[in-house]
């Protein structure tokens, strides 16, 4: 081996390895790094015997090996241009010193995954792949009777007086008041007036009357055995209804045990009598609705809403709606 041929070998750092008889030996450009190209490029030092360019040098193919220049980075290799179809590299593009590298079309395709960090892709939601984006905010469940007795607990008596819970009976039942609704704890006596039907009509309850003090959208008087609904007490000194926003129509929620209905004011009773509610809204707090035996004689919260209406006053729906939000508000508010 000459003197000249032992010194590239030397600089391009590579050893040579003698093909075998039963192999065939591939084509492999060695990349200079940054720092011999610019050697190169500014010509040979004063007894230097650096050669302008790197030779190719025959290497033993031994399996899928693929060639690494000195620096260090995978090279990738184009076939076809080379004579005998061996892998020649693609066209030099400038590095960032100016000086010119070999870089296949395949290599700057595949530049993410041979040199650069694995990015991951956005997902469809917006949030950062380490899931710290902000969350939802979750939804309040609904307001249960605990609730609206927790928030009731205390009274501030806006009646002058106190009310009976039946006739003959010691006045004891007081109406108190916050800023958002009035209420009363008593009894739950059977209203069956309104429409008759099949279970509240003449026959069934001795004490029925075919009108109600309120009436529905078209003019007649309510169904006790459809519309929930709880009877407020006739103005008087006592108590003045008008005075506290309701009116009828005002959404109530009405709550016994663990049961919470929502209901309208649909009907009045008598002036110095508390605790009255129709045929539906006894059945849907599981309390016996018949006019004569049923009703129960204590344990009954009931709370209406200042200022709220439903319209039509018959819309069993509406009042479901509203009062659930009104019974949030109540029970969130810092009165």
């Amino acid at each position: 081996m000459s003197r000249v041929q032992t010194l590239t070998v030397a600089v391009a750092g590579v050893a040579l390895l003698a093909p075998s008889a039963s192999s065939a030996a591939e084509s492999v450009h060695l990349r200079p790094s940054r720092t011999e190209a610019r050697r190169v490029a500014a010509g040979p030092a004063a007894g230097s015997a650096l050669p302008a360019a790197l030779a190719h040098v025959a290497v033993p193919h031994r399996g899928r090996v693929e060639p690494v220049a000195r620096d260090g980075t995978r090279e990738v290799l184009t076939r076809g241009a080379g004579p005998g179809g061996s892998a020649t590299p693609g066209p030099a593009t400038p590095g960032p010193d100016g000086s010119g590298t070999a870089t296949s079309d395949a290599a700057a395709s595949d530049a993410a995954t041979t040199t650069g960090s694995a990015t991951p892709a956005p997902t469809d939601s917006g949030h950062s792949p380490t899931g710290s984006g902000p969350s939802a905010p979750a939804t309040p469940g609904p307001v249960t009777a605990a609730d609206l007795l927790a928030r009731v607990s205390g009274c501030t008596s806006v009646s002058k007086g106190r009310y009976r819970k039946d006739r003959g009976r010691a006045a004891t039942v007081p109406v108190c008041g916050t800023r958002e609704a009035v209420y009363w704890k008593a009894d739950m006596d059977i209203d069956c007036d309104g429409r008759p039907g099949r279970h509240c009509n003449a026959a069934a309850d001795p004490h029925f009357s075919s009108s109600t003090a309120f009436a529905q959208s078209d003019g007649r008087a309510l169904s006790s055995e459809k519309l929930p609904y709880v009877v407020v007490p006739a103005p008087s000194s006592l108590w003045d209804y008008r005075e506290h926003g309701v009116r009828g129509g005002s959404v109530a929620a009405v709550v016994y045990r663990d049961r919470v209905s929502y209901a309208v004011v649909g009907d009045t009773g008598p002036a110095d009598i508390i605790g009255e509610a129709s045929y539906a809204a006894a059945k849907s707090l599981g309390i016996d609705p018949d006019p004569r035996s049923g009703g129960t004689p204590s344990g009954v919260t009931y709370i209406v809403f200042k200022d709220s209406r439903v319209t039509p006053l018959e819309d069993r729906e509406a009042a479901q709606t509203q009062g659930e939000r009104l019974a949030r508000e109540f029970v969130d508010s810092a009165d």
